[in-house]
């Protein structure tokens, strides 16, 4: 069964804008990072969450999807994410945030699937701006950005040849390709 949880857990791009996330369910994710492991159990990242309307489309457009998808623009109107989660570094707390930061958006990832929903982690972002637009402080540094829906998008793993492309892309029946090597290929 978690086996099954992690293969549907994908990167979303595309969403149903209609579907509106609230913050008690964005509150319910951030828990979930919460309860996560943390290195030294220092439990040095904050969260921003964004579900405003007006709030959200200003996100929007500091963020960038798809880096291999090189004739896309990103998510259209009526397909764009419903909400975000900021995930912050307090620098007060420590300087390196990485393992920190991806164990929390792999939880909220999980959860987000579990729900029904669907999310991408987001690391290439307009960072100045996007720490301008939410008011941060300087000692939060941005993370990573967890764009969040309900998707609108078919996703597929496909079992990746040896010497094969890591790159995803779309079919022409516009289905999301995930490429993933084999598990004899990963274990030395």
């Amino acid at each position: 069964m978690f086996k099954n949880l992690v293969a549907k857990t994908r990167s979303v791009r595309r969403y149903d804008e209609s579907f509106k996330v609230s913050e008690e369910t964005l509150r319910s994710l951030v828990d979930l990072a919460r309860l996560s492991p943390s290195p030294a159990n220092l439990q040095a990242l904050k969260f921003k969450l964004v579900f405003n309307a007006e709030l959200v489309m200003e996100v929007f457009r500091t963020v960038r999807f798809g880096g291999y998808f090189k004739d896309w623009g990103g998510p259209q109107p009526g397909e764009r994410p419903a909400a975000y989660i900021v995930i912050l570094g307090d620098l007060n707390i420590k300087r390196q945030f990485d393992l920190d930061a991806g164990i929390a958006a792999q939880s909220m990832m999980l959860g987000l699937t579990d729900l029904g929903l669907g999310g991408c982690m987001v690391g290439s972002f307009d960072h100045d701006a996007l720490k301008r637009l939410l008011d941060l402080s300087e000692d939060l540094v941005i993370t990573l950005v967890l764009a969040i829906g309900k998707p609108a998008e078919q996703i597929v793993i496909d079992e990746m040849t040896p010497g094969g492309s890591v790159k995803y892309y779309r079919d022409e029946q516009n289905v999301h390709h995930v490429p993933k090597r084999a598990l004899d290929e990963l274990i030395i």
